[in-house]
């Protein structure tokens, strides 16, 4: 009850802005002839420019006590002061609420003085229209990308999207009652010359709220675009867009069949009174389903984003991939094929419309050149999907899971497998069926995590490939799935160098929690935003060397804001532990030091040493430069690399350029995909 109640408070609050918004808009672009009934209708519409701008923080308000009645679970609580400036003044949502909420009061002063003002001009409007769009940026702050990540990358495109909408939500009551008041008094010219000006607003920002759109839906399902289709909230997002193609095919009729019916002079007269009522009865319509669709929009920000929605089962037996099929036998021609078709429906749209074909023959040529490119376009890129296909996994991509399932895979995969993934296990040969390449194949990209859960859980179908239901529990199978990925990742990363490549990150290494020698604790994940991270994977006393040389120069390492970490490849003894601590300036990692090495020895590989014979060999000591994104981006290894940060000169540069990077990229995520 409280949450309906929230979502009708939010949807009055929210059409009544972006109506004021676009009314205002609307009065301010749109010249109208001097007739005697212009003053009727003007009067009209700013007659409920007093309403709306009441509506919007009376919204507001029923916003923020629907807020607190959730968050106290007490409605007894709205009657203490002390509950409404606790949630106001402690939180984010209560100051982004002042923000909204002191536009919206400007907003409702704006219109009083405008009511007050005896003569007002188009100036008056575009005040009227730039104060009415601020409660609208404010609202752009409580988004849900800008909960994630409040900057004005993350808020501008919201902002844009609002207030596009409203200049085009907005004018089509301010038309409507023009249009009626003009349709008595029968002055055709005048409704003529508002729908071509009401049209060549309509078109840009239309295109601006579809571009807009898909800069916020881009940044809010992040890449997971199954979830349109198997979300609560990609369910509402795909009935928005439904109604917006409706939406787009009336204004396309009303402004390509319509409009030129009622300019052409040497049409019938009952021809153009059909025009009239076919306008008067669509707009209706099209401002109908522009409030259904801003009730859909509010309801999708009372709902639980893609992000941290689960896709527990897919809905389909396929799914859409490219890296999957397209380098597959005549995949690509067919896809080809099929889009020039779909383009072609496209241009005989284009073609009908230059030369008045009839409405329906338009369509329904350009439907079936649509309909069958699609069907020769997309069969090709569709693969096999299973109920867990995009799953995500509960287990964070990290040195104890890998190391987890390093053991789980020894135990029940490498007799087929093969250690390294490379499908010759001592088992391989007797199979029916090849084993895939887990290691130098792009076999992981190809498929999701929740492919690989799937198959280790259930088996796969017409292989020797068995379930593993009754034997490996649910968590250590997500950790055999980290594990092949980070075989396959440490594989891609044979590219990396000594020196850092600047604006490339892209290599993803498991994060890890750790204790030192000298009681410091912490994850890597503590570095993020604020330091880089040197990691120094070192053998006792073969590394003793470079160890001394960390310690002489680790002032300047610190003057440049880098942490310094050293892991052990294998356990040092007590003696050895305190020879190689004295008087070292930066922990010696102690617990988890042996999952650490494990996992981050599958980056060992080199281009000139790629290691893929039996179980691999690990070098003696290696080095990895991590950047304050948590992306692994240079790496040393004396035996492969040769001189390399043994020249304390290189390390620094590298460094420095890590240090000086403008570009941002975004923090690492610690789930694999």
């Amino acid at each position: 009850m409280i949450e309906s109640s929230a979502i009708i408070a939010r949807w009055f609050q929210l059409a009544a802005n972006l109506i004021l918004l676009g009314s205002c808009v609307f009065l301010t672009i749109v010249s109208v002839s001097k007739q005697a009934y212009e003053e009727e209708w003007i009067k009209k519409l700013e007659r409920s420019f007093l309403w709306l701008a009441f509506i919007v923080p009376t919204g507001l308000l029923a916003i923020l006590t629907m807020t607190i009645i959730q968050i106290s679970g007490d409605i007894s609580l709205l009657a203490h002061r002390d509950t409404w400036l606790n949630i106001i003044t402690n939180t984010q949502v209560g100051q982004v609420w002042i923000g909204r909420f002191a536009s919206a009061i400007l907003l409702l002063i704006t219109v009083i003085y405008l009511h007050n003002v005896s003569s007002r001009t188009r100036w008056h409007y575009v005040i009227c229209a730039l104060v009415a769009s601020l409660p609208l940026i404010a609202s752009s702050l409580a988004s849900h990308t800008a909960a994630e990540e409040l900057s004005v990358i993350a808020v501008l495109p919201y902002a844009l999207h609002l207030i596009f909408a409203g200049i085009w939500l907005g004018a089509l009551p301010a038309f409507l009652l023009l249009f009626y008041t003009a349709r008595q008094y029968d002055d055709n010219q005048l409704k003529v010359k508002t729908l071509e000006r009401f049209s060549t607003l309509a078109l840009p920002v239309m295109i601006m709220i579809i571009l807009s759109g898909f800069v916020v839906g881009d940044r809010i399902f992040d890449g997971q675009y199954a979830a349109l289709v198997a979300t609560t909230y990609g369910w509402l997002l795909s009935s928005k867009l439904i109604l917006l193609v409706f939406i787009l095919l009336i204004a396309w009729c009303v402004r390509s069949h319509w409009l030129p019916v009622m300019t052409n002079h040497d049409q019938s007269g009952s021809t153009v009174i059909a025009s009239k009522d076919s306008i008067w009865k669509w707009v209706r319509i099209e401002l109908f389903l522009a409030l259904i669709l801003v009730l859909l929009a509010t309801i999708i920000t009372h709902t639980t984003p893609v992000k941290h929605a689960v896709i527990e089962n897919w809905p389909f037996p396929f799914r859409f991939s490219i890296a999957a099929t397209w380098n597959q036998p005549n995949v690509a021609a067919q896809v080809w094929m099929g889009l020039i078709l779909v383009l072609s429906a496209l241009a005989v749209f284009k073609l009908g419309k230059h030369r008045n074909w009839v409405l329906k023959r338009i369509i329904t040529i350009s439907m079936i050149l649509m309909i069958s490119g699609l069907a020769i376009a997309l069969p090709p890129l569709a693969i096999k999907a299973y109920p867990e296909t995009y799953r995500k996994s509960p287990v964070p991509f990290d040195a104890i899971s890998i190391a987890n399932g390093a053991s789980v895979f020894i135990e029940h995969c490498v007799e087929c497998h093969g250690y390294q993934g490379k499908g010759n296990g001592i088992k391989s040969r007797t199979l029916s069926t090849k084993m895939p390449d887990l290691l130098v194949e792009p076999h992981i990209r190809e498929h999701t995590p929740g492919d690989f859960f799937n198959w280790i859980t259930h088996g796969m179908a017409g292989t020797d490939m068995p379930g593993y239901a009754d034997k490996i529990p649910d968590e250590d199978r997500w950790d055999v799935i980290n594990f092949i990925h980070a075989l396959s990742r440490g594989y891609q990363a044979r590219v990396l160098a000594p020196e850092v490549v600047p604006d490339n990150a892209f290599v993803k290494p498991p994060v890890f929690s750790y204790s030192g020698h000298d009681g410091s604790n912490g994850a890597l994940q503590d570095f993020r935003d604020t330091k880089a991270v040197l990691l120094v994977f070192f053998s006792w006393p073969q590394s003793q060397m470079r160890i001394e040389r960390l310690k002489l120069i680790y002032d300047r390492l610190s003057e440049l804001n880098i942490a310094v970490l050293a892991i052990p490849l294998s356990e040092l003894a007590p003696d050895e532990l305190v020879q190689a601590s004295i008087d070292l300036p930066f922990p010696i990692v102690t617990q988890g030091a042996n999952e650490i090495s494990a996992s981050y020895s599958l980056w060992r590989r080199t281009m000139n040493n790629p290691d893929i014979i039996g179980r691999g060999t690990t070098p003696d000591h290696m080095e990895f430069l991590i950047d304050r994104n948590g992306y692994l981006r240079a790496r040393w290894i004396p035996e492969g690399d040769q001189t390399g940060w043994a020249e304390i000169a290189v390390l620094i540069r590298q460094i420095n350029l890590l240090n000086n990077e403008k570009a941002k990229t975004s923090l690492l995520d610690d789930y694999i995909r």
